[in-house]
């Protein structure tokens, strides 16, 4: 049997040790620029983007600092952060976890891409909303999510890693009752390998 618990527990250090591997091996194609795209429809540019579980920056928050947004990355491991500070200057980093975020900002977009994933489906119920709480008005939110509700393990650098989902329709209740009038969730997209993504766009005002 699996021991979801001690794979998650084990998870940070995983990518700690292992950052320098992580980042020469991320496909930087950037395959999800259509996705990125949509999330700035509609917005002015700079518009302020939080990438949550950022890694080491690239492809995702450099696309969005090319493009001239003002861009904030978040990330629990120092090693990983060290590494996007490297990459992309203009950007402003914190090493945090995303369940106890402290920050002063609010977004008109925030992405999540392979890192929400990582919460368990507990903490994905409690976290969703504070994440919601940092989206502006009008503002959008994009996660790659799972296939139903429940936990499963994936790998990095040969290590196991722990991944949960809730199933479409709570993320749909969640980000209904978030503000969110335009949900599009696709399951596993082909032009992203396979991923499951969730876009909320058209954030109303509380």
């Amino acid at each position: 049997m699996t021991d979801f618990a001690k794979i998650k527990a084990g998870m940070a250090g995983v990518y700690e040790r292992n950052a320098d591997a992580w980042d020469a091996g991320r496909d930087t194609s950037l395959r999800e620029k259509s996705w990125l795209d949509q999330t700035l429809d509609g917005l002015t540019t700079p518009a302020k983007v939080l990438d949550l579980g950022c890694g080491t920056g690239r492809p995702i928050a450099a696309y969005f600092a090319s493009l001239g947004h003002d861009v904030t990355g978040v990330d629990a491991s120092s090693a990983m952060i060290h590494l996007a500070q490297s990459h992309i200057e203009t950007a402003t980093w914190h090493v945090m976890d995303m369940r106890a975020l402290t920050l002063a900002d609010t977004f008109d977009v925030i992405v999540s891409w392979d890192a929400f994933f990582h919460l368990s489906p507990q903490e994905q119920r409690a976290t969703l909303p504070k994440i919601i709480a940092l989206v502006n008005p009008g503002g959008s939110l994009l996660l790659t999510v799972g296939y139903g509700e429940g936990e499963v393990t994936g790998t990095v650098a040969g290590q196991p890693v722990y991944h949960g989902s809730l199933s479409q329709d709570e993320y749909r209740a969640i980000l209904d009752r978030g503000g969110f009038t335009d949900i599009t969730y696709i399951p596993n997209d082909p032009t992203v390998l396979g991923r499951y993504v969730m876009l909320a766009r058209s954030k109303q005002s509380a």
